[in-house]
């Protein structure tokens, strides 16, 4: 989820981790296993003059499958379900209204399931984590190829 926010103007800082769970300072290695309750998540630090909160969304919305519950793509768990954390209640009303409105587009035929949660603790993932597509671009390169993320993407945002 960092490549496709990290190419923009305005956005200052994507950072890796884990967040929504009930384990203090988690590793990788615990929150693989789906039992610590986290989400894999980005926090992206970004100037709203220059890159709105409702753009980010925007980008969001355009890079997962919405309508899974069970993980994205070839990732399988709890820790891979789709969610927007919120900061406050602008971020909230946006959320929702995004949501909406994609579930009355008619792009998908199944529900919309990502959630609209409030920020919790967010805890940064071990740094060969952190900019990953950048230091392995190979294994990124070839694992995103057989996720099917692209032909999703395609189908589904044309425009």
């Amino acid at each position: 989820m960092v490549k496709p926010f990290d190419q923009w103007e305005g956005i200052h800082g994507i950072v890796s981790g884990y967040t929504g769970g009930h384990v203090e300072n988690p590793s990788y290695e615990q929150v693989k296993t789906g039992e610590t309750g986290h989400y894999e998540s980005v926090q992206i630090t970004y100037d709203p003059k220059l890159f709105p909160y409702e753009k980010l969304l925007e980008l969001y919305w355009q890079q997962i499958d919405p309508t899974d519950p069970d993980g994205q793509f070839h990732d399988r768990g709890s820790q891979y379900r789709t969610a927007i954390f919120y900061h406050n209640e602008i971020q909230k009303e946006l959320a929702e209204r995004t949501k909406a409105e994609l579930a009355a587009s008619g792009k998908f035929k199944d529900p919309i399931v990502t959630e609209i949660l409030p920020a919790q603790a967010f805890y940064e993932a071990e740094e060969e984590h952190q900019d990953f597509y950048k230091k392995n671009p190979d294994y990124y390169t070839e694992d995103r190829a057989k996720s099917g993320r692209d032909e999703f993407i395609a189908e589904h945002w044309k425009e």
